[in-house]
């Protein structure tokens, strides 16, 4: 979890997120009167952030983040498990300008490939090298995107990551992203999201738009 320190932190605030305007019967469609945050609030040195869920959103979200960290000067690195570097991602293309250390490592969707072998062992080489990102600790954020399928799929070592990430060092933070994260995961995170489907365009046949998608 999240390595805590009392003393003040210029770059840290409160989090404007947290709704304060909820009233007994769970509305919140009245002004905040009242200051929701517990007592004894205290700054972090790093956090772990997941985002999971069936929903749209997990890797925006993710990418959003590394634009924050960008602005406040951070080092910021971000390895991709699934998405191919040939697909040429929106995402892949912000990295250069804003100084982003980039790495799709994927082999693109599953269904696609003639040889899951090789999409598991570039899956593993993905996890070396992210590995060796957070234990270098060069980097204020790290961020491993869809991590949790080869993780999920026995690809990588479970035991490790698990290590890897609660034993990091203190200034690096982290953002996991992709479906059906493992419980050991959301109780590591600091702050964990679950993007829920309400309505997705794919369902009705509409293709991944450039732009929005990718």
């Amino acid at each position: 979890m999240s390595n805590t320190d009392t003393q003040s932190d210029t770059d840290t605030q409160s989090d404007t997120d947290t709704p304060n305007n909820t009233d007994t019967q769970g509305n919140t469609d009245t002004p905040p009167e009242l200051d929701p945050r517990p007592s004894g609030m205290r700054n972090a040195k790093s956090l772990i952030v997941v985002n999971t869920g069936d929903g749209k959103g997990k890797s925006s979200a993710a990418f959003g983040t590394v634009m924050r960290a960008r602005a406040r000067g951070w080092p910021v690195a971000v390895v991709q498990f699934l998405k191919s570097p040939d697909w040429v991602t929106g995402e892949q293309l912000m990295a250069e300008p804003l100084g982003v250390d980039f790495w799709s490592l994927g082999e693109g969707f599953t269904w696609d490939s003639d040889d899951l072998t090789r999409d598991e062992a570039e899956a593993r080489e993905a996890w070396r090298h992210g590995k060796a990102l957070v234990e270098a600790g060069e980097h204020r954020l790290v961020v491993f995107d869809e991590i949790t399928y080869p993780l999920n799929w026995g690809w990588i070592d479970a035991g490790e990551v698990q290590a890897t990430f609660r034993d990091r060092p203190k200034r690096v933070s982290l953002v996991l992203t992709g479906r059906d994260a493992p419980a050991w995961m959301i109780e590591l995170a600091d702050t964990a999201t679950e993007m829920v489907k309400t309505k997705h365009a794919y369902e009705a046949g509409v293709l991944a738009k450039k732009g929005i998608d990718y």
